[in-house]
């Protein structure tokens, strides 16, 4: 017996830790952790309250990021993948909601029509083509990632921040796509948001010290998918994925970035809205290139 290894934490014995909780002593992995005043402390002691008669979520217990912990720490992510499938079976149904909602910077749909897509004004497409798919495939492969990759980090940032990443990555992949594909090419899909997940997982496993090999490597193989065509009939957007990667590592810097707990707000929201606004310069950018 190996008397050197570290204990298992005791909510996930497989996971060697050597992290303790600073109330009841018990080991706790990084995923179990919550900061405190002082070290870490698992989920039972925080949720147990310390009696002060604060309100009910000054002793709520916290994510790493600040973030509530929620009863069901992944309910942002199945919201997510419900409304991606609902959209797409409204598509099936109404084939034209990939025309009047995808991502399209400029187009004619019939000669002499009205011209239509973003730099006409209509700036909710670079959002609403986040929530479209177009064949199987597509929804499939893409909610098995948002699933795989979005739960555990909507349980380690907390529902708000995790939704944030999402919306701002989904935004940054349309600015990117907007900015540099074709105008009349169209786009769709949720693979620009779910990069952004990606990314922010890359700055949480850094932040957090884990092994950074697994989650590299699942980064170059996505990459590589991205790049290298398989087939030649399916079109990926780099665009997409690039501009969805690195906006959700910039949100993830600011949300996960260690603050004050006075000043981490102003730190994550103002990061935020940094990142919103250079992804509106370059919408801005493109739209007067093409108008």
């Amino acid at each position: 017996m190996d008397t050197d290894r570290l204990p298992g934490c005791y909510r996930h014995p497989d996971r060697d830790t050597g992290i303790t909780c600073t109330r009841c002593e018990r080991p706790i992995c990084p995923e179990c952790m919550i900061s405190a005043s002082v070290g870490f402390q698992c989920p039972e002691c925080v949720r147990g309250g310390s009696g002060t008669g604060h309100r009910p979520t000054a002793n709520a217990a916290r994510t790493i990021a600040g973030g509530v912990v929620a009863e069901d720490p992944q309910l942002v992510t199945k919201i997510l993948i419900g409304i991606n499938v609902a959209v797409f079976f409204a598509g099936l149904l109404a084939p034209g909601l990939v025309v009047q909602l995808g991502l399209l910077g400029r187009y004619v749909e019939y000669f002499g029509g009205p011209v239509q897509g973003v730099s006409t004004g209509e700036y909710y497409r670079l959002l609403t083509s986040v929530f479209l798919h177009v064949e199987w495939w597509h929804i499939i492969s893409n909610m098995i990632a948002l699933w795989v990759i979005g739960g555990p980090l909507e349980a380690a940032l907390g529902r708000t921040r995790y939704l944030a990443v999402y919306l701002l990555s989904g935004l940054g992949a349309s600015a990117l796509v907007y900015l540099l594909s074709a105008p009349n090419a169209p786009t769709v899909g949720a693979s620009g948001a779910i990069f952004g997940l990606l990314g922010a997982t890359v700055v949480l496993a850094r932040r957090l010290r884990y092994e950074m090999r697994p989650v590299i490597i699942m980064v170059v193989l996505m990459l590589v998918l991205t790049f290298v065509p398989f087939g030649g009939a399916v079109r990926v957007s780099w665009q997409a994925h690039v501009g969805g990667l690195i906006t959700g590592a910039l949100v993830g810097l600011g949300v996960l970035t260690p603050t004050a707990a006075k000043h981490r707000a102003l730190v994550q929201w103002g990061t935020c809205a940094v990142v919103f606004l250079l992804a509106a310069a370059l919408i801005m950018l493109r739209t007067a290139e093409l108008t």
